[in-house]
């Protein structure tokens, strides 16, 4: 049986969300967890660009919405390191389960 390549690549998008998913499960550090958002951010640009790129949809659809998952990337990516930062600031610690309170 032979494998068409959308399938191979929204195969290969759904294992990079499931290791990211896996990442966010099992990682208990805020960077670990952001690391593991990533990764499902780029298994969903990948199967968003691959379903575009291999069906009759137009091209340009997938690049927009790739372009606004790697935006959305940068944002996420921007705030959790913020809030790690604070965190790490005040409880010296970036480990989710130690930091117990969260008062101003």
């Amino acid at each position: 049986m032979i494998l068409s390549p959308l399938t191979l690549f929204q195969f290969t998008g759904a294992l990079l969300f499931f290791i990211g998913a896996t990442c966010m499960i099992f990682k208990r550090t805020f960077i670990g967890m952001l690391i593991g958002v990533e990764i499902m951010l780029n298994g969903a640009g990948l199967s968003l660009v691959a379903a575009s790129q291999l069906t009759t949809a137009d091209s340009a659809t997938g690049q927009i919405g790739a372009l606004l998952i790697m935006g959305l990337a940068a944002a996420e990516a921007t705030l959790v390191l913020a809030i790690a930062l604070v965190v790490y600031r005040r409880f010296k610690t970036v480990e989710s389960e130690k930091v117990a309170t969260l008062r101003g």
